[in-house]
Formats: C-alpha cells, sequence, structure tokens
C-alpha cells in the first residue's frame, strides 16, 4: 500500500531514543512516509540521519524555520510535522508549522506555558488543523478496554483512584541531562511523568480534577528540579486520588500503575504487563483479562494488532496513536470527513497536562496546600 500521508520530523537525530520511536510509530501501518526532517541543531549530524531514513537531501533542512518556509512551498509538501525535540522548543516549533498551514504531532508535554498551549490551540482552531499530543498511554488496547468498562458502569461509580510511576534513571545518573535543568523547563519529575499519570486517569475515568495538594521533592546531586512527587487530587465527582511519581525509585524501571476503586468493584492495570488487566466485581472472583484471548468492547478491539500471545507493546501503542491521528487527517485531506473524532489524545489534553505541572508547582511551592484546579 502506497503511504496517504507525507510527514517531517523536528528532533529525532542520532541517538535519540523518542524520535526513533515515533518515527517507526508513524510509519508503523505505511499510512505515513517520512520525507523531510531538521533532526539537529547541527546541520551534519541532520544530514547523517537524513541519510540513513533515505531522505533527499534538499529535504533535509539546517533550521526548522528553513524547513516549514520550503515546504510550504512544495507542491509535494509534508501533510504534518511530529516534534521530538526538549520541552522548551515545542511552542515556537509548533507555532511556526500551524502559521505555515501544517498540522502538528507533538510530544508532551505540550509546552512550558499554559499561555504558549492555549496560543496553539486558537492558531490551529483558527487554521482548522489537527493537532495530537502523544500520551502514549492511551495507545494500549487494555487501557481502552479499561476505559469502556469505567464508561459502561462495570465497576459502578469510581471512589478512589491509586497511581503511581516509579523510574530509578536519575538515581543512578552520572551527568544531568537536559531534563534535570531548571533553564530547560520548571519540573523534572512531574513534567516528564506526572502528566502521563494525570493523562492516563483522566482518559480511562474521565473524571476532572478539581484541586490538588503536591509535595515535589528533589534528591541526590544531579538535578535542580523534582525527582520525586506526591500529590492528592479531589475531583469535580467527589471522588479521590493519590498519584506518586518518582525519578529516585532503586529498582524500579518504567512502573506505571493505576488502580480504578469503584462501588462495584475496581480495575488494575500495569504498563510492564500492559496485555493485561485485572478486574475484580463484587462477589465474583478475580478475573485476570487479557488482550486478544478474552471479550473485549469494540473501541477497544479495534486497536488490537496481533492474536493472543504474540506481545504488544510501546511501539504498537504510539502506531495506535498516528493510526488515529491519521484516520482523521486523511478524512479531512479528502473531504470525506472519514476518521472524524478518532481516539488520539489531542491538544486539550496537552492544554491539561500544562496546568497540571503548573497546578502542582504552586501548592508545591505554597507549602503543599490546597490549590484550585480552575482554568
Amino acid at each position: 500500500m502506497e503511504p496517504v500521508l507525507r510527514f517531517g520530523m523536528v528532533g529525532g537525530g542520532e541517538g535519540a531514543l523518542i524520535g526513533d520511536i515515533h518515527c517507526r510509530a508513524a510509519t508503523f501501518d505505511r499510512r505515513s512516509a517520512i520525507v523531510a526532517g531538521c533532526f539537529s541543531r547541527d546541520p551534519a549530524k541532520s544530514a547523517v540521519t537524513g541519510r540513513k531514513l533515505g531522505l533527499s537531501p534538499d529535504r533535509v533542512y539546517a533550521t526548522y524555520e528553513e524547513m516549514a518556509e520550503k515546504e510550504a512551498a512544495r507542491e509535494d509538501r509534508i501533510h504534518y510535522v511530529s516534534i521530538v525535540t526538549p520541552n522548551k522548543s515545542h511552542y515556537e516549533i509548533a507555532k511556526t508549522f500551524l502559521l505555515r498551514g501544517f498540522h502538528v504531532v507533538c510530544d508532551k508535554p505540550l509546552t512550558i506555558e499554559l499561555s504558549e498551549a492555549e496560543e496553539l490551540k486558537r492558531i490551529a482552531a483558527r487554521n482548522g488543523l489537527l493537532f495530537a499530543v502523544t500520551y502514549t498511554y492511551s495507545g494500549y488496547p487494555m487501557v481502552k478496554q479499561a476505559r469502556e468498562l469505567v464508561r459502561r458502569g462495570e465497576i459502578g461509580d469510581i471512589i478512589t483512584v491509586m497511581a503511581e510511576y516509579p523510574q530509578e534513571w536519575v538515581l543512578n545518573a552520572v551527568k544531568p541531562s537536559w531534563r534535570m535543568l531548571a533553564s530547560e523547563g520548571k519540573s523534572c519529575c512531574v513534567a516528564d511523568i506526572g502528566v502521563h499519570i494525570a493523562h492516563t486517569i483522566s482518559y480511562m475515568t474521565g473524571l476532572a480534577i478539581e484541586s490538588l495538594c503536591a509535595d515535589m521533592q528533589t534528591h541526590g546531586t544531579l538535578t535542580e528540579l523534582d525527582n520525586n512527587a506526591n500529590i492528592l487530587v479531589k475531583y469535580t465527582s467527589g471522588a479521590t486520588g493519590m498519584y506518586w511519581c518518582s525519578q529516585v525509585a532503586a529498582g524500579s524501571k518504567n512502573g506505571l500503575k493505576v488502580r480504578l476503586f469503584g462501588t462495584k468493584g475496581s480495575l488494575e492495570w500495569h504498563h510492564e504487563r500492559p496485555e493485561e488487566l485485572l478486574l475484580s466485581l463484587k462477589g465474583k472472583p478475580l478475573q485476570l483479562l487479557a488482550r486478544g484471548r478474552d471479550a473485549m468492547y469494540p473501541e477497544a478491539a479495534a486497536f488490537n494488532r496481533l492474536p493472543g500471545g504474540h506481545p504488544e507493546g510501546l511501539y504498537e501503542a504510539f502506531a495506535n496513536i498516528y493510526a488515529a491521528f491519521g484516520s482523521e487527517l486523511e478524512g479531512l485531506l479528502d473531504g470525506s470527513g472519514s476518521g472524524a473524532g478518532a481516539d488520539y489524545p489531542r491538544i486539550d489534553d496537552g492544554i491539561d497536562g500544562v496546568r497540571f505541572v503548573d497546578k502542582c508547582l504552586e501548592s508545591a511551592q505554597g507549602g503543599s496546600k490546597w490549590v484550585s484546579y480552575a482554568p
């Protein structure tokens, strides 16, 4: 099948993990092809990446500004850009491409400042452009199954939520990465992985935060920003939540875990066992639901790619986001409207992630006081 969509990438040069994941995910279903890029601030490094991807040299650009300008003038211009650079640069890059009429996929968090995120939304809306933000975990079929179980009232009304996301990479770091530097952002841990907790809970449950209380901590000597946080949450429904995220949790890899407790039962999902979902209903035996084996609601089953027993993981979750975005974009381009309302994280999810970081900082800097989550 010939790819329908052409895309370019900003960032993701040699040695960049997340850029490689995005590129593979976007091309996973052969509906998108990468044809342009500015992969590094160093044109020589960018050229190396371009050659490895088989790109024409004239579509490997020295700057993202040049890329946006020259691609806009081409008859075979890219349809969208994927932004996989450090957080602080997201706003200017996204704005530049939106103003040239390109659709955008951006890694999270969307921006550093809430005002920037809201401006990007206004520009995208004014120009009729799609904007996806890659909150990875919403791409997993069993996360979607959990969402459907909650939507359909299987576990009743949510009473409380408990979620954690421990890693250890900062504890073992021998030199600081850009994520750890105050010159690059306001937060390390909450902006990097705390926002994943907040989005995954929001996606699964539909709960809206009313207020929160955050304790953000820094341990060790290699970071200027938070690397451990405990966050209490109250939702508008009356439910409560407890979030813990850490990058200094010895022995932890990438341990996102979500537990939802309702009036009829509970659900539990672990990222390191992503194809399983624990369902406990009052008065019934504990159920271990497995992707590809057990019955799933159509909204979740549509994102299955392999039969049960053939593991799906991070690449497939990212690919599901790109596939949903691509289906809506194709319908927009051909005028059919097919794919409208597809299931992928949008700019409002990105805006909420920026607000979550800001509210956690407001609470922590005020002595871990409760703060309203209202805009």
